[in-house]
């Protein structure tokens, strides 16, 4: 425990002495200290003129808060997967596979797949936008907010799933092409992959620089 106190108290202390922010950046990095950590525990005192280092008030985040985050990146993720889930239907039904027709276009598979895809897009994708509009709405009211742990646990979730998925995608598309097995059918469907996943994970890194900016100008 009295690790974890080690770097606000040494901060706190300078501050007190009236040694500037970008003096104790700097000491603290010739010392060792991750940077991150050092910005975080400057960033916790206000820049504001007192005799003595004002803190900053932690985030607090209610349970009503961390639903909201639960629900908006499952929503997320159910909507992501039904999307491909219904375009990979309709490269199914555009390109049919032979070996599958038997099973997938003489019966109501496919017509039970695409109907199940679309009902839940039709809940989720909603649902995601109003939470996300919910909470992007709360965080304009009160800025603090953007430090849940919640939030930044779910999106660097979000960043491994995303992530993987494109590595798996890029992975199995070069395994087929040295293997001369590409058709249109497989294309499509990598394609489709990687327009899913990408944009989720650019937005999330983008998202996560834009904390690291903000954190840094409030240093």
């Amino acid at each position: 425990m009295a690790v974890s106190t080690e770097l606000p108290d040494f901060v706190r202390d300078s501050l007190a002495k009236g040694l500037s922010r970008a003096e104790i950046q700097t000491v603290l990095a010739r010392a060792g200290w991750d940077g991150d950590q050092v910005k975080g525990a400057v960033a916790g005192f206000a820049d504001v003129e007192f005799p003595v280092p004002v803190p900053r008030p932690k985030p607090y985040l209610s349970a009503r808060e961390a639903f909201m985050y639960v629900v908006l990146f499952s929503m997320l993720y159910v909507s992501a997967f039904n999307l491909g889930n219904l375009i990979f239907d309709f490269i199914n039904q555009a390109f049919p596979d032979p070996a599958m027709r038997a099973y997938a276009y003489n019966n109501s598979y496919m017509r039970e797949s695409m109907r199940w895809s679309i009902s839940s897009l039709i809940v989720a994708f909603p649902l995601f936008l109003y939470v996300s509009r919910f909470i992007n709405r709360a965080i304009r009211v009160d800025s603090r907010k953007r430090g849940s742990k919640v939030r930044f646990n779910l999106t660097y979730l979000t960043l491994f799933i995303a992530g993987s998925c494109l590595i798996g995608d890029v992975i199995v598309l070069i395994f087929n092409f040295l293997g001369g097995e590409l058709t249109v059918r497989f294309v499509l469907k990598a394609l489709t992959i990687g327009a899913i996943a990408g944009p989720v994970f650019g937005y999330y890194v983008w998202d996560l620089r834009r904390d690291e900016e903000e954190a840094g100008s409030a240093s």
